[in-house]
């Protein structure tokens, strides 16, 4: 039986589909901006040299360098390269990295995070550029939409599920303009169990459009009513709260695809999966879906159909936590394969070995249709908003 794994390279032709990825062998250039206090400089100093020597010791950290600004001296830029970028989204979003930065705290005004992957450098004095990878093949060209996306999961109480959900589908939206150059674009709210899991796609910069919400009052409103039901405390009016709880709910994006082609006006159907990952198999079971979602809509495009099945998909990864955002032109069990991310005996066996599928006893074979649509009803959250800017 022939698998999507199966395709040989030469019938894939990407250059129709847009595709973004943290996903690669690529080196990863880390750009943090940092404007520090007056008077705290000896403070931010001394932090970053403690950081420093310990992020040395973090897998997958190549070096890092610490710059001041010649034009405004409260301007400082901390760089660093990793070997990949998985590597460094495991640590940031880890509770070792939330230790390590707290030194900071207090020193700085405002930070931003910036992440590139390396793909050409030059070595000496007029050699030509070269592509780069950490296994030394070339580096993968990849095409963006101009959209940025991220997403923030907690879990509330037991027995508070339909409290919270009414309260996440009840407010009124922000406006979607945040200034001359980003945009609000899309909000999608999803629900499994007492997990809660909140996507948002942003045109422009990411950072301006979160803290724009933060500060809107529909949003506050809602972030007060649901603080007495969130299973972790936070109090997002004191920044060290704020910090902390937004480090523990931050949920990167580790691989984006859209397939080529108009997109259908109505009739797409959103779907969020929650994966049954098995414990330290995240990783892997993000790798997988990427794959197996990049080969679908390759296999598509190389039958040339007229209407294609995934329109996109979005991998959500942190730790053993993975969600997968996936837009469908027909209903989750029309291609169960497809919408659960594998396709064929291979894949669907690999990924059945990275997954808990023993729920309640009964063993799922993600090998078999039947098998697949039980799967997808366990793993497919229930939406609780999805709000759309009117020019998306």
């Amino acid at each position: 039986m022939s698998t999507l794994s199966d395709i040989p390279e030469s019938t894939v032709n990407p250059s129709p589909t847009t595709v973004e990825s943290a996903l690669t062998d690529t080196r990863l250039r880390v750009v943090l901006l940092v404007q520090v206090n007056s008077g705290a400089e000896q403070r931010f100093l001394r932090a970053y040299d403690q950081l420093s020597q310990q992020v040395a010791a973090v897998p997958g950290h190549i070096s890092d360098q610490l710059c001041q600004s010649i034009e405004n001296p409260s301007q400082w830029l901390i760089t660093s390269e990793w070997e990949s970028a998985p590597p460094f989204l495991a640590w940031v979003d880890s509770p070792a990295h939330r230790e390590m930065v707290k030194p900071f705290h207090g020193c700085v005004e405002d930070t931003r995070s910036l992440r590139f992957s390396i793909l050409r450098e030059t070595l000496t004095a007029g050699s030509p550029p070269v592509d780069v990878t950490t296994r030394g093949v070339d580096a993968a060209l990849r095409v963006g939409d101009g959209l940025v996306r991220q997403a923030l999961t907690f879990t509330v109480n037991p027995g508070s599920e339909d409290t919270v959900a009414k309260i996440l589908a009840d407010y009124a939206s922000p406006d979607a303009r945040v200034d001359e150059t980003t945009r609000l674009s899309r909000t999608s709210v999803f629900m499994s169990g007492n997990r809660v899991v909140r996507a948002v796609e942003v045109k422009g910069d990411l950072t301006a459009a979160l803290r724009f919400v933060a500060r809107q009052p529909e949003i506050k409103a809602v972030e007060r009513a649901i603080n007495p039901y969130l299973e972790e405390d936070r109090n997002l009016d004191d920044p060290s709260s704020a910090r902390e709880f937004f480090a523990r709910a931050s949920l990167p994006v580790v691989h984006h695809m859209t397939a080529g082609g108009p997109r259908p006006a109505q009739g797409v159907h959103r779907h969020a999966l929650l994966y049954p990952v098995k414990a330290g198999c995240g990783p892997a079971v993000a790798s997988l879906l990427a794959r197996q979602d990049e080969l679908a809509v390759n296999k598509e495009m190389t039958a040339e159909q007229s209407a294609k099945t995934l329109l996109s998909s979005t991998i959500f990864q942190r730790d053993d936590i993975v969600v997968r955002l996936v837009d469908l032109s027909v209903p989750l069990d029309r291609h169960p394969a497809m919408a659960a991310g594998v396709s064929g005996r291979r894949a669907a066996a690999v990924l059945g070995r990275l997954l808990d599928l023993g729920a309640d006893g009964a063993v799922i074979d993600l090998s078999v249709d039947d098998g697949l649509r039980r799967f997808l009803a366990d793993c497919d959250m229930t939406p609780i908003t999805d709000r759309q800017a009117a020019d998306h």
